[in-house]
Parts: C-alpha cells; sequence; structure tokens
C-alpha cells in the first residue's frame, strides 16, 4: 500500500513541476519573416532645389531600399567643391560627410537607405554645408479624418466611435484600437469583453461600440490603421456625463429667477409696510389736530357766553 502511494505521489509530483512550464499568455499575432535587406524593393525620390530649403513628403506602406537623391543648383559663388552631409531626425547619419563637385553647374547628393521598419521612418536631411537642405519626411499614410472636439455620450448608454482613412490614400491591412491607459495604449480586444465592444472594419473605415458606458470609459481612444511598415495613429476623445449634467445650467437659470422674485417680494412688502405706517401716522397726526381745534373752539364759546352775561 505505501509503495502505492509513493508511486501516486510522484506522479502528482511530475505533473506539478510539467505545469509550471505551460505558457498561458495568449500568444500575439505572428510575426512575417524578415526579407534580407537585399532582397527588398527599391525605389528613388528625387528633388531638384534652387532655393535654400524645401521639404518632400514620402508615403512608404512596404518595407523597401530607398534611393534619395539631392539636386542643388542655387549657389551663385559657383565653388568647384562644397561640403555635403545627411542627417536622420537631426542626428548627423555615419560615414556621411563627403566633398560634392560642382557638374554641370549644380551639385548632387545621393544615398540609399533601408526603410525595415517603423523606426527607420522619419525625416532625412541633405545638406549642401550651411548654404541649402531638402528634408524628406518618410511616413505610413496619415489618417485626415481627425476630430477635434470631444465626444459626449451618458452614463449607460452606449456609443460609436470613428476613425477613417481618406479614400486617396491605400487601404490599411486592417484596424485596431486601444485606450490610453495614463502614459500607454491598452489594446482593446472586442472579443474578450464582447458585452462592452464591438468593432467593425470595412476597407477604410472602422467603428468601435462600447456599451453600458461608465464613467472610467471616459478618456482617450486610438485607431490605429495598420501597414506592413507602420501603423498610423490617430486619437478621439470620450466624455461621459449623466443625464442631469446638461440640466445644470437650467437649474441655475431657474434658482436665479426664484431668488431674484422672492427679493422683489420682500421689497414689496417692506415698502407695503412703511406706505401703512405712514398712513396710519398721518390719521393720528390729523385726529390730534381735530381735538385740538374743537377744544379750543369750546373754550372761545364758554369765554362769549361769560362776556353776554
Amino acid at each position: 500500500m505505501s509503495a502505492s502511494w509513493k508511486q501516486l505521489s510522484l506522479q502528482i509530483l511530475l505533473l506539478l513541476v510539467s505545469c509550471r512550464h505551460i505558457n498561458t499568455k495568449t500568444p500575439g499575432p505572428t510575426a512575417p519573416p524578415l526579407i534580407p535587406i537585399d532582397q527588398l524593393p527599391t525605389d528613388v525620390r528625387s528633388v531638384a532645389l534652387k532655393g535654400e530649403s524645401h521639404t518632400e513628403k514620402v508615403e512608404l506602406l512596404n518595407p523597401v531600399n530607398l534611393t534619395l537623391e539631392c539636386t542643388w543648383t542655387g549657389n551663385q559663388d559657383k565653388l568647384a567643391n562644397i561640403t555635403g552631409l545627411w542627417r536622420k531626425d537631426g542626428e548627423e547619419v555615419k560615414n556621411s560627410n563627403q566633398t560634392v563637385p560642382m557638374e554641370n553647374d549644380q551639385y548632387n547628393l545621393k544615398r540609399v537607405f533601408s526603410i525595415v521598419n517603423e523606426e527607420d521612418l522619419g525625416s532625412y536631411t541633405c545638406e549642401f554645408g550651411s548654404k541649402a537642405k531638402i528634408d524628406f519626411v518618410l511616413a505610413a499614410p496619415q489618417i485626415g479624418d481627425v476630430r477635434d472636439k470631444p465626444i459626449v455620450s451618458y452614463l449607460g448608454d452606449f456609443v460609436v466611435i470613428t476613425c477613417k482613412m481618406e479614400e486617396t490614400k491605400p487601404e490599411p491591412s486592417t484596424w485596431y484600437w486601444y485606450k490610453a491607459n495614463g502614459t500607454d495604449k491598452e489594446q482593446i480586444i472586442a472579443a474578450e469583453e464582447p458585452l462592452r465592444y464591438e468593432i467593425k472594419n470595412e476597407e477604410r473605415n472602422t467603428k468601435l461600440v462600447v456599451s453600458s458606458l461608465v464613467e472610467a470609459d471616459a478618456g482617450l481612444y486610438f485607431c490605429g490603421a495598420v501597414y506592413a511598415i507602420s501603423t498610423s495613429m490617430s486619437h478621439v476623445e470620450l466624455k461621459v456625463i449623466s443625464f442631469y449634467e446638461p440640466l445644470k445650467p437650467f437649474v441655475a437659470i431657474v434658482i436665479a429667477v426664484i431668488v431674484l422674485v422672492a427679493i422683489i417680494l420682500l421689497y414689496e412688502k417692506s415698502q407695503s409696510k412703511k406706505n401703512i405706517t405712514a398712513a396710519e401716522n398721518g390719521t393720528t397726526d390729523q385726529t390730534n389736530t381735530l381735538t385740538q381745534g374743537e377744544t379750543n373752539g369750546h373754550g372761545e364759546s364758554s369765554s362769549m357766553r361769560q362776556r353776554k352775561v
């Protein structure tokens, strides 16, 4: 009996040890296989500059080996050589400083950049000494439909938040929704809370439905248009209020009117009391005057009767 108990205990111990190595976290989406840099598609963007500066926006969807070409024809000094270099987000690109000769009354500067992921996007600048520069701003298609004013909804109600990519922009592969959580963004997984959230993606449009609103639902919501190179973000603010909130100005007006009417009634009442008091004082004075007159009249009559006798 003791041997069977020992065997059972050993099996339970082995089961517990094996369970410790089971990953209970929900796996994220599988990342696409990385393409070797030398096998990336290629693209070329060129800008010719006559003045001192220019900004060129470059919209990218996929990883690419991008050749940036700068041509400057605005040098009045006609120097035989000029110093050229490249910068990425203001920082000088390593080993990019070079001497650029004048050819056919112009200076040419060219460099190939491997744009593989979101970190490679940004501002690339070619500089011709301190006299001229061209900025290439690399980014995924941006969401143009930006809402400045917040969406207002009520406690216990539902709200529909929308995001839209312009018809002229490429269609994203999918959409994601996030909610601001302090300084971070927490992705909303509708399947985990189907009674609270619903996400509807339709080509260039996406909708987030939030039901049974509570105060904690207020805040910033972010929609993300997903492209192979990056995710373009836009945000919408949601305010959740009670049904009594819109009535507050009306209630304040009603209270102000009631106070004003009360003040007017009190004033009129006090004025009425003053008028009654004044009238009573006038009647008393008149009565006193009449009494004094009658007394004087009786005195004069008695004197006259005494004289006649």
